[in-house]
């Protein structure tokens, strides 16, 4: 199977500056045409190292893909650093790239300097793909032994932008074998009790199917199936089979069987019945409607959100009663039930979801840190569930988000 390594470049990685979005989505694309990523590295702004590094990953992999340190600034040596990596003299300019560089420079209004002309200079050796997003073109070089070296700018829409002209020069110079992967998306189980309750039907798994578990905290638990090396048609077929069993298992604890969110799936669910939804949040502060609102067209399903994080607001705005919460406190089944049907009552909501808890710090004895009471209202009535977590303030709302979330979609399934 063709491998390929994948190296960032530039220390504002290293040092936490920026985070790293273009391996996650190259690993992806070459996964697609059949590529196996085997490493993802992180290299320093530092000339001996980026080439001992990229030497040693071209030594184990057929491709390396390379992002960063091609900019006009002096702190940008990743160029000469190849020059040398592959013994080249001579330099050349590339003309096509050339014009980019002044066409884009003049459509911002600016002066073309030197430092910017030298950005179409490459090293005579190298193949070049043009960068039609920005001024660096992509570099591609060849050792004797067929590996090859593609280094893109370090910007995402530019290393992005001319990924598919990256992927179609790779399948012209490699024989891709095929990568299957099917994901589903699970949610209501911790990582552990997922993988002890489908054990028996994992062990029974073919050894060549592979099974990853990765959890989220917004998004529960991916489960993936790969199978390497076959014919895409034949595994999927294959693997299709394999989750009659599952699904059978696992049952509505699926929600989707492509790597989606929550707020996705209801948007799906809602989208052109004429159903709507709305939210009252406490202890999630508004990320529940956040959440749904990332998803393009929530306007026509979701109707909009009261943050009642503050008790005057519970009673004057929702109309839970000043008794409710003295006899039962404000983290409590009745409270959470009152909201929801108060939200859905100011909006007009054919659903309603509600939260009312503690992200911590702090708690007692009958509401520890991590607690959150969800209530889900709709035209069959008001049900209500306690979910107890013990992660971090942060942590602890994104999975009260996540849960209240899910339990909406178990609602709307039933109704």
């Amino acid at each position: 199977m063709i491998t390929a390594s994948i190296c960032t470049i530039g220390d504002e990685i290293l040092i936490g500056q920026i985070v790293d979005t273009n391996s996650s989505n190259i690993s992806r694309k070459l996964g697609e045409i059949g590529i196996k990523v085997t490493r993802m590295v992180s290299i320093a702004d530092d000339h001996d190292e980026i080439i001992t590094s990229l030497s040693r990953e071209l030594d184990s992999n057929d491709i390396v893909i390379s992002t960063g340190g091609l900019g006009p600034t002096k702190d940008d040596i990743t160029k000469p650093a190849l020059a040398e990596l592959f013994g080249c003299k001579a330099w050349k300019t590339d003309q096509e790239q050339l014009k980019i560089v002044y066409d884009i420079l003049h459509s911002r209004g600016l002066d073309v300097l030197d430092i910017n002309l030298r950005q179409a200079e490459v090293p005579e050796c190298c193949e070049v793909i043009l960068n039609h997003n920005g001024t660096a073109p992509i570099m591609v070089f060849e050792r004797p032994d067929g590996h090859r070296l593609y280094s893109l700018p370090g910007v995402p829409h530019e290393a992005l932008g001319a990924l598919d002209e990256v992927l179609a020069d790779i399948k012209k110079h490699f024989n891709t074998e095929s990568i299957y992967h099917k994901t589903l998306m699970v949610y209501g189980f911790a990582e552990s009790a997922l993988s002890k309750f489908i054990e028996p039907w994992e062990d029974a798994l073919p050894k060549d199917v592979h099974l990853a578990y990765l959890p989220n905290t917004a998004t529960g638990i991916r489960l993936r199936l790969s199978v390497y090396g076959g014919q895409r048609e034949k595994d999927a077929e294959k693997v299709e089979k394999l989750l009659i069993g599952l699904r059978e298992i696992l049952g509505d604890n699926i929600y989707a069987e492509k790597d989606c969110a929550l707020q996705e799936v209801i948007g799906d669910l809602l989208r052109g019945s004429g159903k709507t939804l709305s939210a009252a949040e406490s202890c999630t502060g508004g990320m529940i409607s956040h959440l749904l609102t990332t998803v393009p067209g929530s306007s026509e399903y979701y109707l909009g959100s009261v943050i009642s994080y503050a008790i005057p607001v519970k009673e004057k705005v929702l109309g839970v009663p000043s008794e409710t919460i003295s006899a039962n406190g404000v983290v409590s089944s009745e409270v959470a039930a009152a909201m929801a049907e108060g939200v859905r009552r100011v909006t007009g909501s054919t659903y309603s979801v509600s939260t009312t808890g503690l992200a911590g710090p702090g708690g007692d004895e009958r509401n520890p840190e991590g607690t959150v009471w969800i209530a889900v209202s709709g035209p069959h009535g008001t049900i209500t569930k306690r979910f107890q977590y013990h992660n971090d303030r942060k942590r602890n709302i994104e999975r009260f988000s996540a849960s209240a979330l899910d339990f909406v979609r178990r609602y709307i399934l039933a109704d």
